[in-house]
């Protein structure tokens, strides 16, 4: 199985940088057994059933991208230095991970100042990345990012325009709660309160599971066989309210849909071991491409991925890789928006 099999041509000018207002007004491609179907995020509840069980992933992005000063005393007086951070995961000791740039220009010892609230001291570099501790811990910490912090856009967007503050609504879910991820489950953020009732009122059901979906999610496959690809860890949890919720669909007869492959990679994880949904807890470096057998997932909404992505393999071990490729060129036939702030697409195998 080769990278150049999950390739394709994308005009940059799909990419999108903003999102669709409101959100449930992007457009969703529909894929399942009648072939494909062109409509809107607010159509999604003629495409479901009552007894249907949507999955959705809680995490809460934060605003991880900071920019500060590192100042250092030198035989010339007090010498000051640009350094941009990008918070990758808390550790277990307490410290942050962190992507800084310029790497070389921070020594250990050496303090970063983000504002007159919010310092830290950096503890170590290896394999470029930085462990900075901060100042500030808790609900103090989490006040003083949400003042200097910009949210983390995808590499793609940053490219084409910096963060500012309506990325401080548009890259977060109505339903964020448990902060840790430095990107968003995207697919969700498609849902707003309308569309929300509306599919209450068909009889949709909903489940929260939790996964913090990390910067690993933008790295790129460098393997020409994509099976040796290492994937990147995460920490999800499936709780035993979840967990059961999603059994009693299955039992039943309905289809578990999760939103978003970060929602899909966590809930096929905690079936791994058994065949079944269980509660489940802990860091996933699951990695689905084509031959993987689905225990849980009947079907998955998502947007539309980067080519040679795991993504991309993802999305093609659900529905074939045949069939991706023919959804794939329609959505550029059609100009459908690409990517993080894009279009979405309901993938019924």
């Amino acid at each position: 199985m080769k990278l150049t099999d999950f390739d394709f041509d994308l005009p940059d000018e799909l990419i999108a940088t903003r999102p669709a207002k409101p959100r449930s007004s992007a457009r969703l491609l529909v894929s399942n057994g009648d072939g494909l179907h062109d409509g809107h995020v607010f159509d999604l509840p003629q495409w479901l059933r009552p007894g249907d069980r949507l999955v959705l992933n809680n995490t809460k992005v934060i605003p991880a991208r900071l920019s500060g000063v590192r100042r250092r005393r030198s035989a010339q007086g007090l010498v000051e230095a640009r350094i941009e951070v990008t918070l990758l995961e808390p550790r277990a000791d307490g410290a942050w991970s962190a992507l800084v740039k310029p790497l070389r220009k921070l020594a250990d010892g050496e303090d970063v100042v983000f504002s007159d609230q919010l310092s830290a001291t950096c503890e170590g570099r290896s394999e470029g990345q930085a462990a900075l501790r901060f100042n500030l811990t808790g609900d103090d910490f989490d006040a003083a990012l949400a003042q200097v912090g910009a949210m983390p856009l995808p590499p793609y967007i940053a490219a084409k325009r910096g963060a500012d503050a309506q990325d401080k609504d548009d890259y977060q879910t109505v339903w964020a709660k448990t902060p840790g991820a430095v990107a968003a489950p995207t697919a969700s953020l498609h849902f707003d309160m309308p569309l929300l009732q509306a599919l209450a009122a068909r009889g949709v059901d909903m489940t929260y599971v939790t996964l913090h979906v990390g910067a690993g999610t933008f790295l790129p496959v460098k393997v020409e066989d994509v099976t040796t690809h290492k994937m990147h860890a995460e920490w999800g949890e499936v709780s035993a309210e979840a967990a059961a919720e999603i059994a009693a669909t299955k039992a039943a007869g309905g289809r578990v849909i999760p939103v978003g492959t970060t929602a899909l990679r966590l809930i096929e994880t905690a079936a791994a071991q058994t065949g079944a949904i269980g509660p489940w807890q802990g860091d996933t470096d699951i990695f689905i491409y084509p031959g993987f057998t689905f225990r849980v997932s009947d079907a998955l909404m998502t947007n539309f991925h980067l080519p040679k992505s795991t993504l991309m393999m993802l999305v093609s071990a659900l529905v074939g890789q045949e069939r991706i490729r023919t959804i794939y060129a329609h959505a550029v036939q059609q100009r459908y928006r690409f990517f993080s702030y894009g279009d979405a697409s309901l993938l019924v195998p």
